[in-house]
């Protein structure tokens, strides 16, 4: 029997996490990356960021809210690398705590913050890869 072949996907989609106030986590991200609610419930946000198909949903789970679980850290790849000054602003300024920020090789920087929450939130610039879709290749000088 022949091995089956991956399915393709688009990426990754969305995190899930818990949270003691959906409002809050919403208003946070909100604050630093744009997210704004696309669905909302009594125990639960979901959030999109602008221009981005990625999704984030906030769900009332006070005993299990910011606990780290196997997930180390989640992170928002940035257009521009000389946005990260903004990045650290605004994580700042929404009450975000910076943990680490730098930069991995010339080129790529990052901050490492906790949210409201105490999840470990990455912000960072990548190069360009071979594995890039071809437009995101295409366009790297561009996002520069």
């Amino acid at each position: 029997m022949p091995k089956p072949l991956p399915v393709k996907t688009f990426g990754l989609t969305h995190i899930a996490l818990a949270v003691r106030d959906p409002q809050r986590s919403l208003q946070f991200y909100r604050a630093v990356i744009g997210a704004q609610p696309v669905y909302e419930g009594k125990d639960f946000v979901q959030a999109q960021t602008p221009g981005s198909r990625d999704v984030l949903v906030f769900e009332r789970r006070r005993a299990r809210a910011g606990r780290a679980g196997g997930v180390i850290h989640f992170g928002f790849r940035l257009k521009r690398p000389v946005d990260i000054a903004v990045a650290v602003r605004a994580a700042v300024a929404a009450g975000g705590a910076v943990l680490q920020q730098g930069e991995f090789v010339a080129g790529e920087p990052y901050v490492f913050f906790k949210d409201p929450d105490g999840y470990e939130v990455e912000i960072w610039y990548e190069l360009p890869t071979p594995l890039d879709p071809g437009r995101w290749r295409g366009n790297a000088a561009k996002r520069r």
